[in-house]
């Protein structure tokens, strides 16, 4: 009897609802019939769900998962805290881009350096509050998802 994978132990992680497959000029009905969970291999698929954040145990030398009331006390190096309350997104922008305005040009200062922010909200105020120190006129530049048949 031939044995799926080669006998090997596959993982498939993710959200099987947001990885769709592509069915071109499909109908709802045709893209979930090709998908994963419909497939002939879902009978042989033993699902396992994550129950703790183990992100939370690499933080504080893996001490973090040791609370029993889910209450986690998280000591922040100082130099690692914003101190600035008065402009703390300058503060940050300042840190992680020091003189970016002299290093326009320069790609690399670019790839070396991010700001990771929790919500697009956070995003849009950190890219206004840089493009508000940049000369010149602010331009926008459209896109589209189909060819104009014109």
């Amino acid at each position: 009897m031939d044995t799926l994978f080669g006998g090997k132990i596959v993982v498939f992680g993710g959200d099987f609802r947001q990885i769709l497959p592509v069915i071109q000029k499909g109908k709802r009905e045709d893209i979930v019939a090709a998908s994963l969970n419909s497939s002939y291999l879902w009978d042989h698929v033993s699902v396992l769900k994550l129950t703790v954040n183990m992100r939370l145990c690499d933080i504080g030398n893996g001490n973090v998962c040791e609370s029993e009331d889910g209450v986690f006390d998280i000591e922040i190096p100082q130099d690692l805290l914003i101190t600035d309350a008065d402009d703390p997104i300058g503060s940050i922008i300042s840190t992680i881009y020091p003189e970016y305005l002299l290093n326009l040009g320069n790609l690399e200062y670019y790839q070396q350096r991010a700001i990771l922010a929790p919500t697009n909200e956070v995003v849009n105020i950190i890219n206004d509050k840089m493009m508000e120190s940049l000369e010149g006129e602010e331009r926008s530049y459209l896109c589209s998802d189909s060819i104009c048949p014109s």
